[in-house]
């Protein structure tokens, strides 16, 4: 539901699209299979994961191989294997282990130690993705994603040397709170005064992107505001309930903030207006009824 809404905002036309922070890359993947953007570039400051994607895209048989071998040799030894893991890929950070650990963790979800080691524990309920759905969906995200993208491991600033005014950037960072160096959840930090300095020089290329960074829950809200001066479009989009408030007992809807850069509302304003030029004389006479969105231009 999230991906569809940000992809809602995307250009008419996308060469190239690049995210700084790819993470797993479910926002190119969603764009590729919308055809949404001809090419992708794939950014992220954790090495290992960058590892695993370029090895999903480009050598899909082996490494859903790999991992069924490995699947398999836990049989019986689950919590003792996946502990034998850990300990292998924070020394090796080999692709396939970092694969099985993914899958097997608790809730999918990454965390570190101060040393910069995965950490996470098991979820023992279950023994991970089968091989066969895992090699059906690595194999889908190859057929997606092969020969037309760049997987690369390095700071978000390192785009600026590559992104043209043909490029849509979309930037997933950590959110505020949730960022420093020891926190867990996360790979590396992020410094806020950097990152309004990167979105700034965007801003002042003409560059097109969009920026999912903060939230609020309820009343409660996530991250200060990102500066005026930066004159991006806010757009919230519901992310579902709040599952920590329904473990309390309580009721709360989650929102998601969508940033939109200056350049691209207008890109946007100018794919509508062509829009509107292309419909029938009923089409432009009826366009007043049309859905909001479109008249914004997000859709």
């Amino acid at each position: 539901m999230i991906a569809r809404q940000i992809l809602a905002s995307f250009p008419k036309e996308v060469d190239t699209l690049i995210e700084p922070f790819a993470g797993s890359a479910a926002i190119s993947v969603a764009a590729a299979y919308h055809k949404k953007a001809n090419r992708f570039l794939l950014n992220d400051l954790n090495k290992p994961l960058m590892a695993l994607l370029d090895i999903i895209i480009n050598d899909p048989h082996k490494i859903a191989g790999d991992y069924e071998s490995l699947w398999q040799k836990q049989l019986g030894q689950e919590r003792a294997y996946y502990d034998f893991i850990r300990d292998e890929f924070n020394k090796t950070h080999r692709p396939d282990y970092f694969l099985y650990l993914l899958a097997r963790c608790v809730k999918a979800s990454v965390r570190y130690n101060a040393a910069g080691e995965f950490n996470q524990s098991p979820d023992n309920r279950r023994k991970g993705r089968r091989p066969t759905s895992m090699r059906q969906e690595i194999l889908g995200v190859s057929t997606l994603l092969r020969g037309k993208t760049i997987v690369t491991s390095g700071d978000y600033t390192d785009i600026l040397d590559v992104v043209s005014e043909s490029d849509l950037v979309y930037m997933d960072p950590p959110y505020q709170g949730t960022s420093q160096n020891k926190d867990p959840r996360y790979y590396s930090g992020l410094n806020l005064n950097e990152l309004i300095e990167f979105l700034a020089e965007l801003n002042k290329r003409q560059i097109l992107f969009l920026l999912s960074y903060d939230g609020r829950t309820g009343k409660k809200t996530y991250g200060a505001e990102l500066p005026p001066n930066l004159n991006l479009h806010k757009i919230e989009i519901h992310a579902g309930r709040s599952s920590q408030s329904t473990l309390l007992g309580k009721k709360a809807e989650t929102y998601e903030s969508l940033y939109v850069s200056p350049a691209l509302t207008q890109r946007l304003q100018a794919d509508q207006n062509e829009r509107v030029d292309e419909l029938s004389p009923w089409g432009k006479a009826h366009f007043d009824t049309y859905p909001k969105q479109l008249e914004l231009g997000i859709v």
